[in-house]
């Protein structure tokens, strides 16, 4: 479900840049703009900020060519092999690209183990990401010891 940086809306704005403003912790449509978009996500709240240890769901995705992440990575304009520990943020989290190429570790709730993972595409609300989310490549969710067959699952993470 990752973000392709060519996709356009209809008022010829880079789907996944500025259109939409984050204030006090809520989401405002960019007047500048004339959007309508907060909200979406799946009907999720906004995701918090991220500042010191944040809950989140961590999601699969394939980042490999073919994969079901679609284009490259919206970072570094590439695809990542499977065996690479690389995710992408929700759209909040993500922040304009902000954290590209940065390192976040990831702990799971459910055995309490943690990994570091490479940030390198956004997980865009607009494709159909929900808010609160960490999309992880297999290799994180391996390194995890997670079974992928659950799909989501209760995370906590921060920046490493």
């Amino acid at each position: 479900m990752k973000s392709s940086h060519r996709a356009y809306s209809d008022l010829g704005v880079p789907c996944g840049k500025t259109i939409t403003q984050w204030s006090k912790g809520k989401c405002n449509d960019d007047p500048d703009v004339g959007t309508s978009i907060c909200g979406g996500g799946g009907g999720s709240s906004p995701s918090p900020p991220s500042t010191g240890s944040t809950p989140g769901m961590l999601t699969l995705n394939d980042f490999s060519e073919g994969g079901d992440g679609g284009g490259p990575s919206e970072c570094d304009e590439k695809y990542h092999d499977n065996n690479d520990r690389v995710v992408a943020l929700t759209t909040r989290w993500y922040d304009n690209g902000s954290r590209c190429g940065k390192m976040i570790r990831i702990r799971a709730d459910k055995n309490g183990k943690s990994v570091t993972a490479k940030v390198v595409d956004e997980c865009d609300i607009k494709d159909g990401c929900k808010n609160n989310v960490v999309d992880g490549s297999i290799a994180v969710w391996r390194a995890l010891g997670l079974n992928t067959d659950e799909g989501r699952v209760p995370i906590t993470w921060s920046m490493a």
